[in-house]
Formats: C-alpha cells, sequence, structure tokens
C-alpha cells in the first residue's frame, strides 16, 4: 500500500473570480503562492514527526506544478514528479465562464455537457489510473519501505476520487475542495481508500 495526500493546487485569479479554469494554464496569484507556503509548513511538520520524507508529484498544469515546488523546497524533497495524469477535469467551451453561470446552463440534472467537458465517469477512469500508476512508481523506487506520497491536483479532480472512495457519498452537498487542502487515502491493489478529507462550504 502507498500513503498519498492529494493537495489542490494554490488560489489563481480565476478561482478568485469563481471562473471555471479546467485545462486552460492559468498560473497562481500571489494569494495561491502563500497558501501553498502555509500548506507545506503543515506537511514538513507532520512527516519530521514521522521521520520521513515524502515523493511529491504534481499535474503538470502551472498552478499545480507552482503549488508542488513550493512544498517540495520546504520538505527538502526533491523536485515535482509531473504526471499530465493529475490535470484538471476538461471543461472544453465552458473553460473560463463564471461557475454561476455554468451551473445555470450545464452540469446539473438534464442539462447538456459543455462542447467538449469531460465526462465525469472518464474523470474518475483517469484519477484512479492516475494514483495506481503514481503508487506503482514509488513503490518501485522505496519498496519494502513505504514513502508517502505528495500529489498535488485539482479540485475537480480530487472531488471525483473522494467520491470513489466513499461510495458517492462525500463530498456532501453545500462542501467543495478549498485551495491549498489536503486530502488524505491509501492506495491498494484493490482500491482506493479514504482516510480524511477537509473539505469547506460551497
Amino acid at each position: 500500500m502507498t500513503s498519498l495526500t492529494l493537495i489542490r493546487h494554490g488560489e489563481t485569479d480565476w478561482n478568485l473570480e469563481r471562473r471555471i479554469q479546467g485545462a486552460t494554464d492559468i498560473p497562481l496569484n500571489d494569494t495561491g503562492r502563500a497558501q501553498a507556503r502555509a500548506a507545506a509548513d503543515v506537511l514538513a511538520a507532520e512527516f519530521e514527526r514521522r521521520g520521513v520524507t515524502p515523493i511529491v508529484v504534481s499535474s503538470d498544469l502551472q498552478r499545480a506544478h507552482e503549488t508542488a515546488r513550493i512544498i517540495a523546497a520546504v520538505l527538502d524533497a526533491d523536485a515535482p514528479i509531473l504526471y499530465p495524469e493529475l490535470r484538471e477535469r476538461r471543461y472544453g467551451a465552458a473553460e473560463g465562464m463564471l461557475v454561476a453561470d455554468y451551473r445555470a446552463h450545464h452540469g446539473g440534472p438534464g442539462q447538456p455537457p459543455a462542447d467538449g467537458e469531460e465526462d465525469r465517469a472518464l474523470l474518475r477512469a483517469r484519477g484512479l489510473d492516475a494514483l495506481r500508476r503514481i503508487a506503482r512508481d514509488a513503490r518501485r523506487v522505496t519498496a519494502p519501505t513505504d514513502v508517502p506520497v505528495v500529489a498535488v491536483s485539482h479540485g475537480g479532480l480530487i472531488g471525483e476520487l473522494i467520491r470513489h472512495a466513499s461510495g458517492d457519498t462525500l463530498p456532501l452537498v453545500g462542501e467543495r475542495i478549498g485551495n491549498a487542502s489536503a486530502h488524505r487515502f491509501v492506495v491498494e491493489r484493490d482500491g482506493l481508500r479514504l482516510l480524511s478529507y477537509t473539505p469547506i462550504a460551497a
């Protein structure tokens, strides 16, 4: 098994404006960088108590990659390994749209998806494949020791993995995945187990 902490990237200007980002490559803003440093400090205290240095991996979109670089530097870990499979859900023509407008036109029961929007079932499968690959790669390097992994990804993907691991009971209605929040899993040969998650009010 592999212990894995999924971190959502820090804030971007589009997060601040409540816009759909998807695969659009938006950078962190200054608040996002501060959030990444704060998350890194919490992780550093935890891993120092455990006497381990984690492997840090990341989506290749710059908002996640910069968050991961900040975290790796604070943890004195190697540079993040990039996994494009950890990218955010693609929203196609809806990228750049205000979240409120998206919800009014797409994504709800009976509403059509945006042109080019990634199906949630495919998003889930992509995320699970990514975590299995990351765990396999980590075990190859560190076996027989269980070296923990910190993976920086995106709210949509993290939420879908939480749904999968909880049997589609979490996150609860009215909860969302906050910037730089941490969610802990165990990746096992036969599945994904959720240990904890830290949602915020939508």
